[in-house]
C-alpha cells in the first residue's frame, strides 16, 4: 500500500488533470474542489463527485448511475470490481452526463 502522503499526492494530481479536461468542455460544465472533495456539475444538472479515502487509499466517484471505488494499481487508478481504467469510466460518465467526448488519457 503506498504511503498518505504519496497517496493525497496523486489523488491532488488526479482531481487537477480532471479540472484542465474538464477547461475544455464546449458544453457548460462547472466543477468546486472544495476540502479535497471536487465537484462537477454538467449543463444537464447531473453531478459527479469525487472524494479521496484514505483510510483504504481509493478514490470514491458518485454519478447519477452509481457510487464507484477506484484502486492505484501500476501508477495508475483502476475500478476495483473490474480494474476499468478511471480515464475510459471518466470518458463514459461524461459522455452520458454532459453528451460530450473527453480524453482523460
Amino acid at each position: 500500500m503506498i504511503s498518505e502522503s504519496e497517496f493525497n499526492s496523486r489523488v491532488d494530481d488526479t482531481l487537477l488533470a480532471i479540472e484542465e479536461v474538464l477547461d475544455g468542455a464546449d458544453s457548460d460544465i462547472d466543477y468546486e474542489n472544495s476540502g479535497g472533495v471536487l465537484t462537477v456539475t454538467c449543463e444537464n444538472g447531473s453531478k459527479v463527485i469525487f472524494t479521496r479515502q484514505g483510510p483504504v487509499r481509493q478514490l470514491w466517484v458518485a454519478t447519477p448511475f452509481g457510487g464507484f471505488h477506484f484502486d492505484q494499481q501500476g501508477g495508475r487508478w483502476v475500478r476495483d470490481s473490474d480494474a476499468q481504467p478511471l480515464a475510459e469510466f471518466l470518458a463514459a460518465t461524461f459522455s452520458q452526463c454532459a453528451g460530450e467526448q473527453f480524453d482523460f488519457s
